[in-house]
């Protein structure tokens, strides 16, 4: 049997668990991303300063994010595994659920009190590492001023979800999404803009609305799962559990996780920092391309998760060849969605930079770099399809995060640094470079799946 025939899996079973799975989750995704939208475009209006400010403080508060994902995603791997377990080992399944969660929820507040103490203190040093334009400074400080606490429900929503999502339960996390974005939507519009007797807060106004809705999602997510879900079991009480037993397991699967996108969050802010430095018009051109290029890839992600789910739960079952079968499923998937992510983006890109108040200079950029995310997107859609999601389940996350590492730090960024400050390529090839670690690690994960390697054993309590 060639490549090509291994891509299509011959089990409609297979394909109806993806779509049951990955549809809630992309749509979520959409959701998500249409809040940072609204404030992006509502902000946007405000001014190209005011856009850039809240463009670079969501770049650092970013950092947590990806590092939330990392620890949920960690987590995700072992949750599925141990829930695809529990037919046939139910106790130890139950038991080694429990203190996962428990050691992932400690994790993300942690995370959360040291990000949050960061932001509070020393906020115009975090503006300083991205743009050296003191306007652009001050308005990215009264930005972080409302979004301290924004860290703490951030973390436990982003979290939890991605726990529930591990077991299959994806229908709640998209309905609580559906009520943050009408509610961000919502005190969008009332506090940035001053409406209904509010004063007009500007930046301000779009933080705390983001704080309202994070408090509404993680009021529901957490309540759930700490209160009423049955699956898992798991509530307050078992915050103070005791899990030495396990903490080595998790550490060895899941820090990896966690390294591996802290250094994908780092590598974005020194993308950012680069970007930074090449002036506010590719600041603002950069902000309205990154918001296309999530929405153009929200499929993308919702089949990437389920693949990590899929791959966990099959393996859980002590099923490998299925695994492997599954693992080439995906990959086909990958290369199909990547042509249609590249579609939408050539589709919708001229709509979204002219919803934008901006100069014809920074609109001019802006279309250069959605021609450089159409390319990208063919070859970034297969490798988070493989890497974040089959490779992940499979447990290789050690080498996973070392292959982060090279791609990211020995090869992409060295080549925008080289691609924007010494021979001052136009913008299109400056992205094309700061990327390029999409395209080579797209071509390595394919190799990687064909070895067989990725598949790992793992251990319970």
């Amino acid at each position: 049997m060639n490549i090509f025939e291994k891509l299509i899996v011959k089990d409609k079973n297979f394909y109806k668990k993806v779509l049951t799975l990955a549809t809630p989750i992309a749509l979520q995704s959409m959701i998500a991303i249409g809040v940072n939208m609204l404030d992006t475009i509502m902000v946007g209006s405000l001014g190209e300063a005011e856009l850039s400010a809240t463009s670079l403080a969501n770049s650092f508060i970013s950092i947590y994010h990806i590092f939330c994902m990392g620890i949920g995603m960690g987590a995700s791997v072992l949750i599925s595994r141990y829930w695809g377990m529990k037919a046939s080992e139910p106790e130890k399944a139950d038991a080694s659920l429990k203190k996962t969660i428990c050691i992932m929820l400690r994790i993300a507040l942690t995370l959360a009190s040291i990000f949050a103490l960061i932001t509070l203190f020393v906020p115009s040093s975090i503006m300083r590492t991205y743009t050296p334009d003191e306007n652009i400074i001050s308005l990215g400080v009264i930005y972080f001023r409302y979004s301290v606490i924004t860290y703490f429900f951030l973390g436990l929503s982003l979290v939890c979800t991605l726990a529930l999502r591990s077991i299959g339960q994806v229908k709640l996390p998209l309905y609580v999404s559906i009520g943050a974005f009408s509610l961000n939507l919502v005190a969008n519009y009332i506090l940035i803009f001053g409406k209904f007797g509010f004063p007009k807060m500007g930046v301000a106004g779009a933080a705390i609305a983001t704080l309202i809705s994070r408090i509404f999602e993680t009021a529901i997510i957490c309540g759930y799962l700490l209160l009423k879900d049955e699956k898992i079991g798991f509530r307050f009480k078992h915050l103070f559990m005791k899990t030495g037993d396990l903490l080595v397991e998790y550490i060895r699967i899941s820090i990896p996780v966690l390294v591996s996108d802290a250094i994908l969050a780092f590598g974005n802010n020194a993308v950012a920092m680069v970007i930074g430095r090449l002036g506010q018009t590719f600041v603002a051109a950069n902000a309205i391309t990154s918001v296309t290029q999530q929405v153009s890839s929200v499929v993308i992600q919702g089949v990437c998760q389920s693949g990590a789910i899929v791959t966990g739960q099959t393996l859980g079952e002590g099923d490998k060849e299925k695994t492997m079968r599954q693992g080439y499923g995906f990959l086909g998937l990958g290369f199909l969605l990547g042509i249609f992510a590249s579609l939408c983006i050539i589709i919708i890109s001229p709509f979204i930079i002219r919803s934008y108040n901006v100069t014809s200079e920074t609109a001019q950029t802006a279309r250069q770099l959605m021609n450089a995310i159409s390319i990208i997107m063919l070859f970034q859609a297969t490798n988070s399809i493989m890497t974040k999601g089959v490779l992940r389940g499979g447990g290789d996350t050690k080498v996973l995060m070392i292959a982060d590492n090279i791609f990211l730090w020995i090869l992409s960024i060295p080549m925008g640094i080289v691609a924007g400050f010494v021979f001052h390529l136009p913008a299109f090839w400056i992205y094309i470079c700061l990327k390029f670690d999409q395209i080579s690690k797209a071509v390595w994960c394919v190799l990687r799946l064909r070895s067989g390697k990725w598949i790992k054993k793992i251990k319970t309590v």
